[in-house]
């Protein structure tokens, strides 16, 4: 273990070459040794800046991209993102690097969330994060996303659940009569392990990384039973550890298919611990759950399908759409977050990607901001217009000073039914889904330029407020398709792929709006003559927009109240 690059007080480095004991049969390393070692690595850079002893709490979604093999090196970077007041997101970066070519390949990427350990009653809030590098900025920006899909993930579930069970209330009995299904009470599968003093971490408790391997290897049993095959550990739901457990408890590990989907199967895993008194009278503390996904191939290295399942009980039902609706929100995820150019804008605004869309949102735009390149184009008084070109992709920030405070600003210009006051851009603007506090869809529909047919838009609006001093106020905006706003012959819909809004404070009554538009066909018309230099329609609203802000103390009154 090493210090990483920088001298950042959360960062920390380890290379492993992996041995046969570290690999399977096949000479593969052992998915369980890997979360072994991600566990280990994310843990100590969480104590290095916390400074203080550290206990797993969460572990994200896991894809394994790649496989490594025996005679490899594996690098597994794990840095503190952000630190919250007890707990703090670490990311952590695996590698896997041939000694022979000296070529390296991601393996994964994982996010995990710790929570400080303080002796006896002591308090302990974390310190903030020291920012460094324009990607620990984005990072810590990012984290608070993620942190709220974390926080929203059991609705989230729930939700779809509950759909599921309205739609399929009658499925009771339709997997009996399939006669090519395998029950999944085959597939069960149950270990027990008793933890010594190698298998718990420096302060007692039962190693979370340790915990996680012994779930891989009963998961992989109870696969294996389906497929009559040596499966792969593709990727892993969110590992919840929920207690902890310590030397000289028994852990028991309950492993079941919930359901198989052609060329992948889900492994659901169960662990409960038992000290001595609790072992007697069969009195279990539930500690941890996750599920994992795993693929198998043949000998020619082709996926094989998986037989399908049918569960025989209530329960078994329960955990069969339990499958479907994890799954429903692991393709949604990987679709909106693959960040690829060809992924259209506009994606379908529904229970399974509402969180993920956010996100999307918010990091698109964050994104954006932190590029570097931008080069300035016109300057006038309190306004700065800048563009930023990339491949084929240009976009527009425009920069105004305006003495008000920022959060006055954030509230007047997250609203955007207020924005016709300013922007004459927008002919109307309306509330079609008033999702929560911080996520509302607009209708919007624009005037006619050159002759050309109106445009509409229908956007998705993510508002965030400053969590500390000298974090931006964020207004994100996106497009999004809503199935009671289709198309209308009377407009041509259009569609934004990123815009909004970052509001600095520059003091008690001052702050700098930052607003960017990442330029596509629909809002190419309203910016072209601009750009051109043949018009100042950009900085004419952006003027509009600071009148608008620095109105007086009795117009503001009447907006807000």
């Amino acid at each position: 273990m090493e210090p990483a690059e920088g001298q950042s007080s959360g960062q920390v480095r380890m290379c492993q070459t992996i041995f046969p004991a570290h690999a399977t049969h096949r000479g593969e390393l052992s998915a369980g040794q890997l979360l072994k070692w991600i566990d280990t690595t994310a843990c100590l850079a969480a104590e290095k800046h916390a400074g203080v002893s550290c206990v797993t709490a969460s572990v994200d979604d896991i894809q394994f991209e790649e496989t490594a093999r025996v005679g490899q090196i594996i690098i597994i970077k794990a840095k503190v993102n952000r630190a919250f007041t007890t707990s703090m997101e670490v990311g952590v970066k695996v590698t896997v690097q041939d000694i022979l070519t000296s070529v390296q390949k991601l393996i994964s990427v994982a996010f995990s969330t710790y929570v400080i350990r303080p002796v006896g009653d002591e308090k302990v809030n974390l310190k903030p994060v020291k920012l460094q590098s324009p990607q620990d900025h984005l990072e810590h920006s990012l984290a608070i996303e993620r942190r709220r899909i974390r926080l929203d993930h059991e609705h989230v579930f729930e939700t779809l659940m509950q759909e599921s069970n309205m739609e399929d209330g009658h499925c009771d009995n339709v997997s009996d009569t399939e006669e090519d299904t395998i029950s999944t009470d085959l597939t069960h599968v149950q270990s027990i392990e008793l933890v010594l003093p190698p298998h718990a971490n420096h302060h007692g408790n039962a190693f979370g990384g340790q915990i996680m391997a012994w779930m891989e290897t009963v998961a992989t049993i109870s696969a294996s039973r389906l497929c009559h095959s040596y499966p792969t550990l593709k990727s892993v739901d969110m590992f919840k550890f929920r207690g902890p457990s310590t030397v000289g408890d028994r852990l028991v590990f309950k492993a079941i298919v919930n359901n198989t989907f052609q060329k992948s199967v889900e492994v659901g895993v169960r662990v409960e611990a038992y000290n001595c008194e609790e072992w007697t009278i069969g009195q279990a503390r539930h500690i941890n759950s996750a599920f994992l996904i795993f693929n198998a191939v043949n000998d020619k290295g082709e996926l094989l399908t998986f037989p399908r399942v049918k569960p025989t009980t209530k329960d078994g039902l329960r955990r069969y759409h339990g499958a479907i609706a994890r799954r429903r929100i692991r393709l949604t995820r990987k679709y909106i977050l693959s960040n690829k150019e060809d992924t259209p804008s506009s994606d379908l605004w529904d229970t399974s990607n509402q969180a993920y869309l956010s996100y999307s949102n918010v990091a698109t735009l964050t994104v954006l901001a932190t590029k570097c390149g931008w080069e300035i184009t016109s300057t006038l008084d309190n306004i700065k217009i800048f563009t930023h070109e990339e491949s084929d992709t240009l976009s527009v920030k425009v920069e105004m000073q305006v003495r008000i405070p920022s959060n006055l600003a954030f509230f007047l210009l997250s609203d955007f039914r207020l924005r016709r006051q300013w922007d004459k851009h927008y002919l109307t603007c309306e509330v079609v889904d008033n999702v929560n506090e911080d996520e509302k869809i607009y209708h919007i529909t624009s005037p006619s330029v050159n002759g050309d047919k109106s445009k509409d838009f229908v956007v998705l609006v993510s508002r965030r407020q400053s969590c500390k001093t000298g974090d931006p106020y964020i207004i994100a905006v996106r497009s999004v398709t809503l199935t009671s706003v289709p198309p209308s012959p009377a407009y041509c819909r259009s569609e934004i792929l990123c815009a909004g809004f970052l509001i600095h404070s520059d003091g008690n009554n001052s702050c700098t709006v930052s607003y960017f538009n990442q330029v596509t066909s629909g809002v190419l018309p309203y910016l072209a003559a601009n750009l051109t230099g043949s018009s100042k329609s950009i900085e004419d609203t952006a003027s509009a927009c600071i009148r608008f802000l620095e109105m007086d103390s009795s117009k503001i009154y009447s907006i807000l109240f």
